[in-house]
């Protein structure tokens, strides 16, 4: 691979006008796409397989025109103080808004008050149902001014009004701390090159790659249905991995320049070592991305490929778009060491004539990478014990997904949820929507009233509204309100027991008892994500761990590798729970509103943050490798990994951070949530587990780290990673025009 790749590299070289012109035309292509795209429609949240789509899907088709996915509002009014919602002026104003919402276009159905039983007991608060006829995204936007307009109305006449429900859904901002993100990665950039022509580099391709990938999302949106969380989510880690991957094979193409090489060698070069880790760096991302098929759950499958094709464009674009600009610069990108005035040398590169001539001073990575080698097993000790701390807060873990209780408080949906907390009880913002299905039974009637008889009889349970059978009298829909919050462990047990007791009443009648609705939705959809980890994990570090052991040639090294990736991201979880579950330092990270983890944080975590910690260990284990193999002793190859790796990895995760933390501005929580966890995933990664756990394991198994059985080691294919053909190509003297032959093939 290393051969392939460092023909390839010298041919973008050289080609560089050929190769920068193929990736402005596709940056053009898909940004034409995207902007005579239509509009992304409905982001359909479907789990197969699950007890609450089934009820849902059988909906649809026993209640034709019923609009199940539709979007809904919930108007809520409250009285002023010392009035009630039945005095005849306040009758009279909520009796108005109620008709200017039905005049709406898409409304399918308004529900009055005070003719639905949707007045409280005190007679303070009452809200109105709105039904639409699309959802939440396919609403449009004079249809929101309406119901905004009416409730403002309402406000002016002196009722306390708000808003709740997806009508008022809004695409996710990510707001302006995403740019910073971008800023602090340039600034260390600049410092890690010491030159604004070489640190823009990164950031040039990096923005093109996520310009094409991006662009390519939104122009496809519509036809796959996907949501505007998806473009976010590929253009976070596609900016991460972007700047990281293009970092590599510059700051290779430096140390060669640094060598002697020519310029056209050094990319080629470059290419062929650094650039063999960005791809297997690159495919144990894009496995870990494409493994969350594995669950099943289409939403979260069409991200993963979304996010895994952006990767592989980055992928791409440092192999042929890195060595290409590199071409343009010439001169301009110095060779390491040789930095300019920016940072303090004179124009040539020399050192500065007061400065006393003498030995190289080591590095800081090679001064760290000794003190570990001297002191393995007290690092290895000190990094185990401190992510085993930091995971604690993990087995405290409790997963949901939000609803308008974990919105923030400044919201209008938010403050609907309070009202009809307050107004209802808790409960009444997650009903449970039970759908009987007789169709196989004698006496349906029966059915659906012996169901809501065993629904009233059970713990939690508030109110359950009289059985609302269809046109066929098939199958009918009862309205079960807990007396508990939708997110609450009480509520979660609550639809088991519906269910244990549907089983009871079908052997005596033959009728089916389902439990849907957004609450039981989002109770199926965490159940499911926790049933599928465990196989998720197994099949992504299974494959990665294949992987490993061809790139290393190694047994430990890998499973060293995957033990070091759970420390990590079990830390980065209990750094989750505190902040977000907790409230620790949810100040600081603008969480208004603690509560249950997202369900899919966990598994989503596992993945992106198996793929990111693998380019560490590649890039960083590969030079160490290299060194072995070339003759040093395992000690000072690990020494000599961190001299060549330890800045440009240091580099990485702190602009990989940046660039994930400056999400964490983000309006959407999920986005926040999963910029806050990624972030910290990559500081407890790079930091502890690649930095100081690594080189301390390896100093500690020596010679047996790189061993390998010898049959597996002739059943390996022999993809030299760590550009050992390079070298024997060179001492039999092969010219630089060997690109000639990638042209021909």
């Amino acid at each position: 691979m290393a051969t392939f790749l460092y023909k390839l590299g010298r041919l973008a070289f050289r080609r560089r006008h050929f190769v920068a012109l193929i990736w402005v035309a596709l940056l053009t292509l898909a940004g034409v796409g995207a902007a005579s795209a239509p509009p992304a429609g409905n982001s359909s949240f479907s789990i197969p397989g699950t007890e609450a789509q089934k009820a849902f899907d059988l909906l649809e088709q026993r209640f034709p025109g019923a609009s199940a996915d539709g979007a809904t509002a919930r108007v809520v009014f409250k009285a002023p103080s010392g009035e009630k919602m039945t005095d005849a002026d306040n009758k009279a104003t909520v009796q108005k808004t109620v008709d200017e919402l039905a005049d709406g276009s898409e409304v399918a159905s308004v529900a009055d008050p005070y003719t639905g039983n949707a007045v409280s007991k005190d007679g303070t608060i009452a809200y109105a149902s709105v039904k639409y006829d699309v959802s939440g995204m396919e609403l449009e936007e004079s249809t929101k001014d309406a119901l905004e307009d009416a409730a403002q109305q309402a406000r002016d006449a002196g009722l306390t009004v708000e808003v709740g429900g997806d009508a008022l859904q809004a695409v996710p901002e990510t707001g302006a701390t995403e740019v910073i993100g971008i800023a602090v990665a340039a600034v260390v950039l600049v410092i890690t090159f010491g030159s604004l022509v070489a640190a823009g580099l990164p950031l040039l391709t990096a923005l093109i790659g996520v310009g094409i990938g991006v662009s390519s999302i939104t122009a496809l949106a519509s036809a796959l249905e996907l949501g505007s969380t998806t473009s976010i989510l590929a253009m976070m880690i596609g900016l991460a991995v972007g700047i990281d991957y293009a970092l590599f094979i510059v700051s290779r193409y430096r140390a060669e320049l640094a060598e002697g090489r020519e310029r056209e060698e050094a990319a080629g070069r470059a290419v062929g070592t650094a650039g063999s880790a960005v791809v297997f760096a690159g495919l144990t991302v894009v496995i870990a991305l494409v493994g969350l098929a594995v669950v099943n759950i289409p939403m979260l499958t069409k991200m993963g490929v979304a996010a895994a094709g952006t990767v592989a464009i980055a992928v791409l674009i440092a192999l042929t778009m890195i060595p290409a600009l590199l071409g343009y610069a010439g001169r301009r990108v110095k060779p390491a060491g040789a930095k300019g005035r920016l940072l303090g040398r004179s124009r040539k590169g020399e050192p500065k004539p007061d400065r006393p001539a003498g030995p190289p001073k080591a590095n800081l990575g090679t001064r760290w990478a000794s003190f570990v080698v001297r002191r393995p097993l007290a690092v290895l000790l000190l990094g185990v014990i401190g992510l085993g701390a930091a995971a604690v807060p993990a087995a405290s873990l409790e997963l949901g997904l939000p609803d308008d209780g974990s919105q923030p408080t400044s919201t209008t949906q938010r403050r609907a949820y309070d009202l009809l907390s307050e107004g209802f009880g808790p409960g009444f913002n997650g009903p449970l929507m039970v759908v009987v299905d007789a169709k196989g039974s004698d006496a349906p009637k029966d059915a659906f009233d012996d169901v809501a008889g065993e629904i009233k009889g059970l713990d939690g349970v508030v109110a359950v509204t009289p059985p609302a059978p269809n046109k066929g009298g098939d199958t009918a829909t009862i309205t079960v309100i807990p007396d508990s919050k939708p997110s609450s462990v009480q509520t979660e047990d609550l639809v088991h027991a519906i269910r244990d007791a549907g089983g009871d009443v079908e052997a005596k009648t033959g009728a089916e008892t389902l439990v849907t609705g957004s609450t039981a939705m989002n109770i199926d959809v965490s159940e499911k994500l926790n049933d599928a980890l465990v196989p998720y994990l197994v099949l992504v570090v299974g494959l990665a761990f294949l992987l490993l052991i061809v790139v290393f040639r190694s047994i430990l090294v890998p499973l060293k590798a995957a033990l070091g990736f759970l420390l990590s991201v079990m830390a980065a979880l209990g750094a989750v729970v505190a902040v977000f579950q907790w409230g620790w330092l949810s100040g600081l990270m603008g969480v208004e509103e603690t509560g249950p983890v997202m369900s899919m944080m966990p598994i989503f975590m596992v993945g992106v943050v198996f793929g990111l910690a693998m380019d560490y260990e590649v890039f960083l284990v590969t030079r160490m490798r290299e060194a072995f193999v070339h003759g040093e002793k395992p000690h000072q190859a690990v020494v000599t990994g961190f001299k060549h790796g330890a800045r440009v990895v240091t580099a990485a995760a702190v602009i990989m951070m940046a660039v994930f933390a400056g999400f964490i501005g983000s309006s959407e929580s999920m986005v926040k949530m999963i910029g806050f966890g990624l972030a910290i995933a990559v500081f407890f990664d790079a930091f502890v587990v690649r930095m100081a756990i690594v080189p301390a394991v390896l100093a500690l198994l020596g010679k047996k780290a790189w061993w390998l059985p010898k049959w597996l080691d002739r059943a390996l294919p022999n993809v030299d990673v760590e550009g050992e053909g390079l070298r024997t190509a060179a001492e039999r003297g092969s010219g630089p025009d060997e690109d000639r032959e990638l042209v021909r093939a």
